[in-house]
């Protein structure tokens, strides 16, 4: 769990996945540059956070998969009409620095990659839902069953890769660009790429809703464009 938090009274009070945690921290401190506004962004397991939304926790702000958000949004825990994409995000790949590391190049590639790892992670989020749907479909699912290492929500896969505990580790790559003692393969291959989109939104019980409003029009606005690429995602 990480806290981005802008100082003052009364902050915007927020939750996010873990997967936006340094891109929100950025767009938080750029905020501040130009508002009075406080914020404190709370970031944890996208499961988890769903979670907390689902059971009524008070959150101005919330961001999370665009499928999450549209879940909460059935359930009457998001405000109608303020649903906004940030960011689009794709899954990269990384190996322990100074491992050998494999070909990515193409689909097939990326196939004999996972059958030849002796161990593999994904996060618990969308992109990792995806990738096994992916192994379901090339046939290899039960092949590599016993070789995953599911990390735990909050714990991002390069942590796991840099450790040694993980040989072949995929996770989005605002994920893994800043974690250290990893080599960075990069992006999967376009056919198999998996992109997951971010959505932000005012939470059903907020507090200072129309504060959270004028928070995530600067996020969506081409001034944070910028910041977003920085962190390895696309502005939506």
């Amino acid at each position: 769990m990480s806290t981005t938090t802008l100082p003052g009274s009364k902050p915007i009070c927020g939750i996010s996945s873990m997967a936006t945690r340094l891109v929100l921290a950025e767009l938080v401190s750029a905020y501040g540059q130009r508002s009075s506004a406080s914020v404190a962004i709370e970031s944890v397991g996208g499961v988890d956070a769903a979670r907390r939304v689902m059971a009524d926790e008070a959150f101005d702000l919330v961001v999370l998969a665009s499928d999450a958000m549209q879940k909460l949004l059935a359930a009457g825990k998001l405000v109608p009409g303020t649903l906004v994409d940030l960011v689009h995000s794709g899954v990269a790949v990384a190996v322990k620095a100074g491992a050998v590391p494999p070909d990515i190049g193409s689909e097939d590639a990326v196939r004999q990659a996972v059958l030849a790892a002796r161990t593999i992670s994904y996060s618990t989020g969308p992109s990792g839902v995806a990738l096994a749907a992916l192994f379901e479909r090339w046939g290899i699912a039960d092949a590599v069953r016993d070789r995953i290492v599911q990390a735990p929500p909050g714990v991002p896969v390069g942590t796991l890769v840099a450790r040694g505990e993980v040989e072949l580790g995929f996770q989005q790559l605002s994920e893994l660009l800043h974690v250290q003692g990893i080599t960075l393969l990069g992006p999967l291959p376009p056919a198999i790429q998996i992109t997951t989109t971010f959505t932000a939104g005012v939470g059903a019980n907020a507090a200072q809703p129309d504060a959270a409003r004028a928070l995530i029009a600067f996020m969506a606005s081409t001034e944070a464009a910028e910041a977003k690429r920085r962190q390895g995602m696309d502005p939506a």
